[in-house]
């Protein structure tokens, strides 16, 4: 059964489903089945180029639009504040939708300052087309300087057990903020981790489970993996019902490179 997280007196469900390198028609049907198994947080992106296929695979599913968190991102090259209004528009109008629930900067820019682009982004909010806001690709001292602009609800950043964000785990845990993690998968890396297989064993689950689970265990992390085929979707959703020792946690945290 899906859990939620609190950051900042808002719900999150706690595990979502990464659309990135989703197209066509196979974006569509993916996120249509999410949804009718019981996935309620989606994530893209305006650089993804399937925010209309996200949309059709949420009317499709013709779940309460109230349900889903719907993250979306503003890319570098439209930064400057005009633009990064318009392409948000743009971007409700191929989702079909009113508002989406958080909105971030895809990674860190050159050129625009920091500030201009969150302003742009504040301003969305407080019309309600955006609920929340943040940033990805983000290292501890840019998520401080855009904490100087506006409240920061997320940074979203590759995250799995060979790479440690030791560094932006502590800051959200102290800044209450969303650590999204993508690719927590190491691209499929995981599957045949010795390590990983072992402790699986020890609960009857598999390596992709234990690794999506350690993340779910580390306060204000949500991982948000890629899959397509139902049973991939069914398998990284069914990680609610055991639990990692401290132990089995230290061991997969002592992975990381």
């Amino acid at each position: 059964m899906l859990e939620y997280l609190r950051i900042k007196n808002a719900e999150v469900p706690s595990l979502g489903l990464g659309t990135y390198r989703l197209t066509g028609e196979a974006c569509v049907q993916t996120v249509g089945r999410a949804l009718s198994i019981g996935y309620r947080h989606l994530d893209t992106a305006q650089m993804y180029g399937n925010e209309a296929e996200v949309g059709r695979g949420i009317e499709d599913a013709g779940v309460d639009r109230a349900e889903i968190f719907l993250t979306t991102k503003v890319w570098p090259s439209d930064f400057a504040h005009d633009r990064a209004i318009r392409k948000t528009r743009e971007s409700l109008k191929k989702l079909r939708i009113e508002y989406v629930d958080l909105l971030l900067m895809h990674w860190p820019g050159d050129g625009v300052p920091l500030g201009e682009t969150l302003e742009a982004m504040r301003e969305l909010q407080e019309e309600g087309s955006v609920r929340q806001v943040g940033v990805s690709n983000f290292s501890p001292s840019l998520v401080e300087e855009a904490a100087e602009h506006a409240e920061i609800f997320c940074n979203q950043v590759q995250y799995h057990p060979y790479r440690s964000q030791a560094d932006l785990l502590g800051q959200a845990q102290e800044m209450d903020y969303l650590l999204t993690a993508y690719t927590p998968l190491s691209r499929g890396g995981v599957g045949q981790d010795a390590t990983l297989r072992e402790i699986g064993e020890n609960h009857n689950k598999t390596a992709t489970q234990v690794a999506l689970r350690w993340l779910l265990q580390q306060d204000k992390v949500c991982p948000i993996p890629k899959a397509t085929g139902e049973e991939h979707l069914r398998e990284n959703l069914d990680v609610f019902d055991f639990e990692l020792s401290d132990e089995e946690m230290d061991r997969i945290f002592s992975l990381g490179r």
